[in-house]
């Protein structure tokens, strides 16, 4: 990984996720009764603990709204999460002044052209190698796993190897 792509990820202190196509692989399931089915990937919630345990901020801004989502970022300990944003860079603003930090403290990984007002401001912009050319024109890095698939684990280890913090998080399952 080159020099510049470390430096940027060595800045960051907030991570921001999308969901649909970033922490699941973008299709939507829905039961007989109408609820909504999302399949998430265990690895992705492992290394987004990982990174929260090393001192990064992890937030979800989403356009749609899913009570398995909210279930899901309650048991990976996420406390900023954005359901139904319609104005996704308006959210994000708004969580950097209630963190108080700035867009160069930030990363986040999107899939899709709603993404990318948020991709464009931030230190670390990072896609998934199905989201359309246009969005990963606009991003530092595109992961090589999927949505859903390893992804965010992927951007999570580099994020950690960047500030020197994954070997001490590795360290704590080798006991």
């Amino acid at each position: 990984m080159g020099s510049e792509l470390m430096a940027r990820a060595a800045a960051v202190r907030l991570l921001v996720l999308d969901v649909d196509g970033v922490l699941t692989d973008g299709r939507l399931y829905y039961a007989d009764d109408g609820v909504e089915l999302k399949a998430f990937n265990i690895q992705d919630g492992l290394g987004l603990r990982m990174l929260a345990a090393s001192g990064v901020e992890i937030a979800i801004i989403t356009g749609r709204r899913s009570r398995a989502l909210e279930l899901r970022a309650e048991n990976l300990g996420i406390r900023h999460i954005f359901q139904s944003a319609v104005d996704k860079l308006a959210t994000f603003e708004s969580l950097l002044r209630e963190l108080s930090l700035s867009a160069r403290a930030t990363a986040a990984i999107g899939d899709d052209l709603p993404d990318l007002p948020i991709l464009r401001r931030c230190e670390l912009a990072a896609s998934v190698p199905e989201a359309p050319a246009l969005v990963q024109e606009h991003v530092h890095y595109v992961t090589e796993r999927g949505g859903g698939r390893g992804a965010v684990r992927e951007l999570c280890e580099l994020i950690m190897r960047a500030q020197g913090t994954l070997n001490a998080r590795l360290h704590e399952f080798m006991k």
